[in-house]
């Protein structure tokens, strides 16, 4: 079965894009209205996609469902797994059962109780789900011991398992309006915050009122909270320029503007940026079976100046997936693809290909910003590319189905995470995942699927990433950051994995 995180990667790739509009021609001398932080006004960048958690994206909607519903598993900013209304998990020995306690004394909106069999029951719609089921692939079945404590049974072990429910994959919702359909209109949780819906307009803004009894209100401080879906980021950068917003999905062209105006500023890293291979094994481009080519391709891109022309400068050069925030990053790695276009040359003619080869790539206008790069660089190594022009949604479903293709796809904040996502397990964007033909790297992640969670594992992952890279698995440019400004008085708190940071992530300060 295919783990897809589709929206999330789609999100990824209009985010990058954002940062390639350059700065937004805002005049002034860096006087920006008086901001009232009494309540919390967000630009968000993308409209809701679904008030069903089961049909929500995992990147964006985010601050939208983090109102409204409570999750069974949160994150903590390091993307570590804490509770919620689950208070606590315990795995059994051979990590194939996760037995979890629930919290006690919560109700959802229409009334109804939150217990075992109301988890259960959202566990069970959210493994079916288009898009929330990828985290619930290895989920084999979900049973309740008693009120208040769950059993969920695993067919193959899945260190990811909680990591992916924190990330956006367990908001609870009542029961008897999964049954009915009745999430197709609207929110019905348990949330620290009531939707307004006649105050909201939709694809305009979203307005919460902060409910008092909530069990953790703490982590919510704003009593009212409105969310403004504004892709557009020179109305977005205005809208914060005049106080209509307080916090804002940023461009990073605009840092300047944002340091002029003592703005806070956090940014983390949220996607990779490069040429992803989905044909390692030479079965349509014979060439690109050869371990050399692939390394002769990441020699041959400068990374740095691309970074610079067309992310503005926010990321990291790297050629590696695992996030730079990640235990298993090592930098001392980046230095092995310097660019180096003799070099790349030489390994392209040491593997039989000393004029190059043809092969023929997707474009969309969402990656036509990294074309002028891809085309001079192949260019310059003999590389014969035929570009076949489409519209992005076609891009996505298309581009596997090309040997290469030019990609910005999400990270994840977990390293088993990472492993699934854009190693072992089928994607979109990884058709093909090819383990299996690299003996080596097949043998790795099978050391490291066994190794117990901790330190053993992470040395096991160290070692794999660096065979993945050896082998140029990806031609990785850089990792891109996504970037937040707010005002002075609230603060926002960058979690990779999410493309717009939960409301827990959302304070004061």
């Amino acid at each position: 079965m295919t783990r897809r995180r589709t929206s999330a990667l789609v999100a990824a790739a209009a985010a990058a894009a954002t940062a390639l509009a350059g700065c937004t021609g805002a005049g002034g001398g860096g006087t920006v209205a008086t901001t009232d932080t009494g309540e919390l006004k967000a630009g968000v960048f993308l409209d809701i996609t679904s008030w069903d958690p089961a049909s929500a994206d995992i990147g964006f909607d985010g601050p939208y469902l983090s109102a409204v519903y409570d999750p069974l598993v949160a994150l903590d900013k390091d993307g570590k797994p804490i509770p919620a209304l689950a208070t606590s998990w315990e795995w059994s020995a051979d990590r194939l059962t996760l037995t979890a306690d629930l919290r006690q004394g919560v109700s959802f909106e229409d009334g109804q109780k939150f217990d075992a069999a109301a988890a259960v029951a959202n566990i069970q719609h959210l493994k079916s789900g288009v898009r929330s089921g990828q985290a619930y692939l290895n989920v084999a079945s979900a049973s309740a011991k008693d009120a208040d404590t769950i059993e969920i049974k695993l067919s193959k072990r899945d260190d990811a398992l909680l990591y992916q429910m924190g990330l956006g994959r367990s908001w609870m919702a009542s029961p008897a309006a999964i049954q009915s359909g009745a999430l197709a209109n609207g929110p019905v949780g348990s949330g620290p915050y009531t939707y307004d819906k006649a105050g909201s307009t939709p694809q305009s803004q979203y307005v919460f009122t902060k409910k008092q009894e909530h069990w953790d209100t703490g982590t919510y401080p704003f009593p009212t909270v409105r969310l403004f879906p504004i892709t557009d980021q020179t109305a977005s950068f205005n809208a914060m320029l005049s106080g209509q917003l307080n916090v804002q999905f940023a461009n990073a062209a605009n840092l300047p503007k944002a340091k002029e105006n003592g703005w806070n500023i956090a940014s983390r890293a949220a996607s990779w940026v490069g040429v992803q291979y989905a044909d390692r094994t030479g079965a349509q481009v014979k060439a690109l079976g050869d371990k050399r080519v692939r390394q002769a391709i990441s020699h041959a891109f400068d990374a740095a100046g691309i970074l610079n022309a067309v992310g503005n400068g926010s990321g990291t050069v790297t050629n590696q997936v695992f996030s730079v925030d990640a235990q298993v990053y090592d930098k001392s790695m980046n230095d092995k693809y310097k660019t180096d276009m003799a070099k790349a040359k030489a390994l392209l003619a040491e593997a039989g290909y000393p004029d190059g080869f043809t092969v023929k790539m997707p474009m969309s206008p969402i990656f036509a910003a990294w074309q002028p790069a891809a085309n001079q660089t192949f260019g310059e190594l003999g590389i014969k590319v035929e570009w076949q022009d489409m519209a992005m949604p076609d891009y996505q479903k298309n581009a596997p189905t090309y040997p290469m293709f030019l990609a910005v796809i999400a990270l994840a904040g977990n390293d088993m995470a990472t492993l699934t996502d854009q190693v072992t397990t089928a994607q979109w964007y990884n058709p093909n995942p090819s383990v299996d033909a690299y003996p080596e790297v097949k043998a790795l992640v099978e050391q490291v699927e066994k190794a117990e969670p901790g330190a053993a594992q992470t040395e096991l992952l160290k070692k794999l990433n660096a065979e993945l890279v050896d082998e140029a698995w990806w031609s990785v440019w850089y990792q891109a950051d996504n970037t937040y400004f707010s005002v002075k008085g609230i603060t926002v708190t960058p979690v990779t994995g999410m493309m717009f940071p939960t409301l827990r992530f959302i304070q004061r300060g």
